[in-house]
This record gives C-alpha cells, structure tokens and sequence, in this order.
C-alpha cells in the first residue's frame, strides 16, 4: 500500500466537486488533517502560511513559504498538479491568496486552523462568510476506502502488538508513568510514527477516563485501564482500551466488568449498514443500565477515527446518521466509580456490508497479571 492508494490525486476533484455542490466559493486548508486528507502533505504548523486553496471553479493551489517550498514539493502533493505559489518574507501570503482567488462571499477553513490565520484571512477577505470545511469534508473523511480500511487494520494490528507486551510492564511498586514510559517505547517499537496519548489509570485514578500519567504506585489487588494509541507514518490512527488486574481483582469490580464485556459485545454486534449511530450506543447503554451502572457510564459510545484518533461519525445519543460500508469507528463504553476504580472496554471496528468488522483482536476479558 503506497501514499497514492491512501491519498489518491482523484480526491482533489471529488473535493472540488462537493466544494461547488456546499454553495461555497472555495476551501481553505492550512497545515493539519484536513490538508493532509485532500494532499497528502503533512505540512508543518508554523506562522509562516501554508494554505491549499481549492476554488469550487478554477484552478486550485497551495500557498507556501519560499523556504518550503522544496518540502511541498517533495510531498504527495506533487503529483496533484497544483501550482505551488511560493512567497517570500516581505509578502503578505495572506493578500496573496485573495487576490488569486477573487471575489468570494463564503469559504469554508480547515477545522484546526490557527486562529491567527482564519483573522488573517478575514482582514484580507472582509466580505466573506467564513465557515467550517468540514462541513465540506466530513461526508469523503467519514466514508473510509478500502486503502484506508486496511490503513486502519495495520495500525489495529501495531496497538494489538503493544498491549500483548503490557502484562510485563505492570508490577505492583511500579509509577503509572514508569509503565507509561515503557508503553510509549513499545508503541514506536511496533511501527508507530507517533505516540497520540498513553493512559495507565491505576486503582482509583482508572475512574477518570482522561486521567493522565502520574506517579501514584500501582498496588497489588489493583485494576489498572490501559488506553493507547499513536499515528503510523502513513497519518492513520490507532486506538484501543484493555483492563489489567495486579492480582485477583475485588469482587465488585469483577461484577461490573463482566456487564461491561457483555454491553461492548452488544454495541458491537448491533453495527450493520442502515443503523443509527445512536442506537450502537443505546445498545451499550442499555446493557449497562439494566445491570445498575447507568449513572456510571459518563460518555459517549465511540468516535470516528481515520487520520484523526477523534473524527466523525460520533457514536452518542442524538446522532441519528445511519451507518454506511466503510464508516470506522471506536466502540468503547466504560462504568467508573468514583474513588474507587474504573473500566473501559476499546475496540476500532468498520462497517461492512455484513455488519461490524473488529480491527482490535486481543482478548477482551480481564487480564490477571
């Protein structure tokens, strides 16, 4: 699988097209996954502007420092046949890029564009409505391609390598962040480019479901969540939760486990083609609710992911989009008792037209250690 199967020159054109079909005028894209998605050119965020401007009509092209210019260049970006306007220091790019553009009243921004630039662009554009560009974006970024597809498995089969591997960091007299340190290691070992986060919640720490690596001492009788994920260096993401125990765990929090289990397993098998994005998490919700834990599961089922480990679709109540062949997601329901412990169960799956297909495959169950 190369870069031109995961970033094809044919999503320019299909952009384009969605572009003029949204009634804007044009898509702003400065450094972040939104460029990365449409170019493939992960170009770095500075205060100098890098913007791909692509016109519903016209020409697109990408906006770069004169000193990038042999980066872009080298990039996938290359072979979409853009122009490269290059600038130099005493340019105004910003100027530049509406002059080149022309009247427009609406444009929609790359969603994490620097503030500093979207007020630049406004200055330079007073007339213009600004907008999001994933309102553009986000019907192509949430259909995932095969070539993305199997982006995602690679990156599900990495995260898999790494929590097998984490039975022999976790031993009680240990820091969260000396078993956090380790993780992160095995992460990049395994063949990512990047580590997006490491969460080793240990005892009561592993009630909060961002809870950041500390130094508190894991104990022995302790369960411990372990939530992870990095980047490969082809952008796409990984993501999975597993629950360690320091020894036999407490008989509460094996009760509650086991719901936990059974309420994953359920949201799981409710994904097929045509379902709402809501009731994958009701059907979690549900199992949890039933058993006494409602109040205890305090977020949603799961989000997209892609290029981003947080993308559309969201899996929440409210959100009634229905499912589609090549939609990926995080199914990921927890119960957390505050001060005491925690559990989270993660798996990345994709809808497929026979239903939902895991990309996490280590054991779901508890892993006594």
């Amino acid at each position: 699988m190369t870069s031109q199967d995961l970033y094809p020159v044919s999503r320019l054109a299909a952009v384009q097209e969605a572009t003029a079909a949204s009634g804007l005028d044009a898509l702003l894209l400065t450094p972040g996954p939104d460029l990365r998605y449409v170019s493939g050119y992960q170009a770095l965020p500075l205060e100098r502007l890098t913007c791909l401007v692509v016109p519903a009509a016209g020409e697109p092209y990408m906006m770069v420092p004169r000193l990038e210019l042999p980066a872009a260049q080298a990039s996938p970006a290359s072979r979409l046949g853009l122009e490269f306007v290059a600038w130099d220091e005493t340019d105004d790019p910003y100027e530049i890029a509406a002059k080149r553009l022309g009247p427009a009243a609406k444009v929609g921004l790359a969603d994490r564009m620097w503030a500093m630039a979207s007020l630049r662009f406004r200055s330079a554009m007073p007339g213009t409505e600004q907008v999001l560009a994933g309102s553009v974006l986000r019907e192509l970024r949430m259909r995932k391609s095969p070539a993305e597809v199997e982006a995602l498995r690679q990156a599900g089969e990495a995260i898999d390598a790494v929590h097998r591997q984490v039975p022999g960091f976790l031993r009680p007299g240990r820091t969260e962040r000396e078993v956090g340190r380790d993780i992160a290691e095995a992460i990049l070992a395994a063949g990512h480019e990047t580590v997006d986060f490491v969460i080793v919640a240990s005892g009561p720490n592993g009630a909060s479901p961002h809870h950041e690596l500390s130094d508190r001492v894991i104990q022995a009788g302790e369960p411990v969540v372990v939530d992870i994920g990095g980047q490969l260096h082809n952008g796409y993401c990984s993501d999975s939760t597993r629950n360690y125990c320091i020894g036999e765990p407490p008989a509460e929090y094996a009760a509650f486990f086991e719901v936990l289990r059974r309420a994953q397993d359920a949201a799981c098998a409710a994904v097929r083609p045509g379902v709402s994005c809501e009731s994958i998490d009701a059907a979690a919700r549900e199992v949890i609710a039933e058993a006494g834990y409602g109040e205890l599961f305090i977020h949603r089922t799961g989000h997209g992911i892609g290029i981003e480990t947080h993308e559309e679709p969201y899996i929440v109540a409210g959100n009634d989009e229905p499912m589609e062949p090549g939609f990926a997601f995080s199914v990921e329901p927890g119960i957390y008792r505050a001060g005491a412990h925690g559990a989270r169960i993660e798996d990345i799956l994709v809808c497929t037209e026979s239903g939902g297909l895991r990309l996490n495959n280590t054991p779901r169950d508890l892993v006594v250690v």
